[in-house]
């Protein structure tokens, strides 16, 4: 502003703080009130990296494009990065609230009913619960908290770690002499061709028949050995995959804070895979090929008429396993015991029995989150993988429906859709 002394204007200046004129200027000094300001923004300023990416957890509290959270509280329900968990913090210091690393699952750690924490666990109902749900439903229950629990169960998770490890050494060692007992019978199967081969060009033209239907018995045996050996193999190859997968799952599962995750998800990860046992020795039932080239050389010596009884005995002692069973009894011998998956199982359906039979209810299942899970529709995995699928009609006798030939590069799995409340389906 500008000030009239006599015939002179002279400038004023105003402090915009204190309102205090000053004429002449006086020199400026720093604000530091001011750059304290600003430095702190400047500190508490995150980085850009620290914005929620794909499964991050986000802060509850951030406007527009939120942070990454670092910490939940189980009080307040809500998740928060650094910046609002600093005020939280300043917020509540007088009574500070329970805080835990971030999680996504908030809500799946508290009770439903009373929204309280879950920090207790029902060992008679085998469910996590509240303070005011053990004074109320589960009073008189045998009680501990998530954490006592969480111990037990480690324990109980490392021996079936051990044994899934143990059976992966076992199954690793059976694939090993299996495999070489298929090249050992390849090998010997391929030794009786060639002699074979070199016995009957040494006949007569009049037993070329003969020596043809000797050469298909040896072509035959072999083929249904290492048919039922290759698929064998595939199998333990699948059960290792199996097991290894168990085995990261159960190991990621040891190393989680999260005691209700825990809890949650061990009942479906403890049973181990179903084991593909079947009898070691598959060539134990075929015959030796020493015999037969006992026979072949005796056909070479003999003559014309004895052909067709020779050709005979050498059937007689081949043993012929039919690849495609044709009675009841024929299919009993591939049977599985079958198990529903409880990891895709649909949350308005029960698993009963050991997980055999599955009924469509209207309440909904306290199943833990899985990415297998279906949310859309009353479905569930069958636990097991086949080959080659045959549909066969079994209501009065043994008739093929239809046949896929084709080979599965994943496992496949039988399906059942439940679609009306009550309805039930058994694996018998």
């Amino acid at each position: 502003m500008l000030q009239s002394k006599g015939h002179h204007f002279q400038r004023v200046y105003s402090c915009p703080q204190c309102r205090q004129t000053f004429s002449p200027r006086p020199a400026l000094a720093k604000n530091t009130i001011l750059a304290e300001v600003v430095e702190k923004l400047k500190k508490t300023k995150l980085p850009a990296d620290c914005y929620a990416g794909a499964g991050d957890v986000q802060c509850d509290v951030c406007t527009g494009r939120k942070y990454k959270a670092i910490k939940s509280c189980l009080v307040c329900l809500e998740s928060f990065c650094q910046t609002h968990f600093d005020r939280h913090e300043e917020y509540h210091s007088r009574k500070p609230h329970k805080v835990i690393d971030a999680t996504g699952r908030l809500q799946d750690m508290i009770c439903r009913k009373h929204d309280k924490e879950l920090e207790m666990y029902c060992i008679t109902d085998q469910q996590c619960i509240c303070v005011r749900c053990k004074e109320y439903e589960h009073k008189n229950h045998n009680t501990v908290s998530t954490a006592a629990q969480r111990t037990e169960k480690q324990k109980q998770l490392k021996e079936t770690q051990m044994k899934i490890r143990q059976r992966i050494q076992q199954r690793q060692k059976d694939l090993q002499q299996l495999r070489e007992a298929v090249e050992s019978h390849k090998r010997c199967a391929q030794t009786a061709v060639e002699d074979s081969e070199r016995i009957f060009t040494e006949l007569i033209r009049s037993i070329e028949r003969s020596r043809s239907e000797v050469t298909q018995l040896i072509r035959d045996q072999e083929e249904v050995a290492v048919s039922r050996a290759e698929g064998r193999l595939e199998r333990l190859e699948q059960e290792i995959n199996d097991l290894r997968r168990r085995d990261a799952e159960l190991e990621q599962l040891s190393h989680t804070h999260d005691h209700i995750h825990f809890l949650q998800s061990f009942q479906s990860l403890s049973a181990p895979p179903e084991s593909t046992d079947e009898p070691d020795d598959l060539f134990s039932s075929l015959s030796s090929f020493d015999g037969m080239r006992e026979s072949v050389r005796r056909l070479r010596d003999k003559l014309e008429d004895f052909c067709k009884e020779e050709i005979k005995k050498i059937s007689d002692r081949v043993t012929f396993t039919d690849r495609n069973p044709k009675t009841r009894n024929d299919f009993l011998k591939y049977s599985h015991q079958l198990t529903l998956d409880l990891n895709t199982a649909y949350k308005r359906l029960r698993l009963s029995e050991r997980n055999r039979v599955i009924t469509y209810t209207k309440r909904v299942q306290p199943y833990p989150d899985h990415p297998d899970r279906f949310d859309m529709y009353c479905q569930v995995f069958v636990d097991h993988s086949a080959g080659t699928l045959s549909f066969y009609s079994v209501s009065d006798t043994m008739s093929l429906i239809h046949t896929v030939q084709t080979t599965f590069t994943q496992p496949l799995y039988p399906g059942f859709r439940l679609c009306f409340s009550g309805s039930s389906v058994k694996l018998c």
